[in-house]
């Protein structure tokens, strides 16, 4: 590793007021950032320790019955806080499917949201073409294994998938996230803060320079009776989504009055299927409904070489969700 600075921020101020030179980045629990600068993927030349500002920690309620988690909570703490477990059930499964309880018991939330790829040829940098790691080098991942790859929403400079359990959850539930930085806060509506590739696959996101989550924000809870988060991985434990779906349903008997559907594992960012959604309401159960639904949350799907698979167990991985969200399997 290369010799790097530290300062500990006391408050927001500090932080930003630090992140304002060139280089610096700021650390939680730096579960994927020390990994990151340890095989040389990334070089900050500056870290600034912000856990030990209070104003970015706890869970409060808000004035219309959702919930505001602080960027700094644990994902442990998440998962496994009454409110959430009760009022956003999705997301608490989420945060459990993710990573083992060690880690868990590390990670924050504002880290979560910031993870990168762990596409094979952006952590090896033995491999020189990635655009995500070096602009403009090309993808090496075109032309190698690709089974864990995107087939939605990738382009030709760049198929790596979003990695975060937590972020499909957050998805589905139409969260928002909070940030502040040095032109002031901003809300920033979930389905915008992930970006798909397209020209610039580096940037993961649309946060700009020097700003920091404060906080994630959820909306009243409607899908607490009825929420899956299905996670289908090569091993049981410690593993990535090849396919995950984050499942929300509200019911009327066995009618279908609003759906929310997430995908992870199959795009450059959280993949909402909205044509999903919207075929579902008013609908049964039905298996044959819920394989036509499916169907279309993929009907734009390009795979490559080795992950074509993933369209077939994308469809059967949602109808799956869904009917154990609606509690008929």
């Amino acid at each position: 590793m290369d010799a790097i600075s530290y300062q500990r921020a006391p408050d927001i101020g500090a932080a930003l007021a630090a992140a304002s030179q060139p280089g610096t980045m700021f650390i939680g629990g730096g579960t994927n950032l020390l990994d990151l600068m340890k095989g040389g993927v990334m070089r900050p030349v500056t870290l600034v320790d912000i856990t030990h500002i209070d104003a970015l920690n706890g869970i409060t309620a808000l004035p219309d019955g959702g919930l505001r988690i602080g960027a700094l909570v644990r994902n442990s703490d998440a998962a496994n806080h009454a409110w959430v477990r009760e009022r956003y059930p999705l997301l608490s499964q989420a945060f459990l499917a993710g990573a083992s309880a060690q880690l868990r018991n590390m990670a924050t939330v504002g880290g979560n949201l910031m993870q990168r790829t762990r596409c094979y040829y952006f952590y090896d940098t033995g491999f020189p073409q990635c655009n995500k790691r070096n602009p403009g080098s090309g993808c090496a991942a075109l032309q190698g294994n690709t089974r864990i790859h995107a087939i939605l929403g990738a382009s030709a400079q760049c198929i790596a998938t979003n990695p975060s359990d937590m972020s499909v959850a957050l998805a589905a539930l139409d969260a928002v996230v909070r940030v502040t930085g040095p032109q002031g806060d901003r809300a920033i509506p979930f389905a915008e803060f992930h970006r798909l590739p397209g020209d610039r696959p580096e940037l993961d996101t649309t946060l700009k320079q020097g700003e920091l989550i404060t906080s994630v924000d959820l909306p009243p809870p409607m899908f607490a009776d009825h929420a899956k988060y299905l996670k289908v991985r090569d091993r049981a434990s410690y593993a990535f989504a090849l396919v995950s779906v984050a499942a929300a349903l509200q019911m009327d008997g066995r009618t279908i009055k609003q759906a929310r559907i997430a995908l992870g594992g199959v795009a450059h960012k959280p993949w909402r299927a909205t044509a999903t959604e919207q075929a579902l309401t008013g609908q049964s159960l039905d298996t044959n409904t819920l394989q036509h639904a499916a169907a279309l949350a993929v009907r734009d799907a390009k795979p490559q070489r080795d992950n074509a698979f993933k369209v077939q167990l994308a469809q059967r991985a949602i109808v799956r969700a869904i009917q154990q969200a609606g509690g008929v399997a």
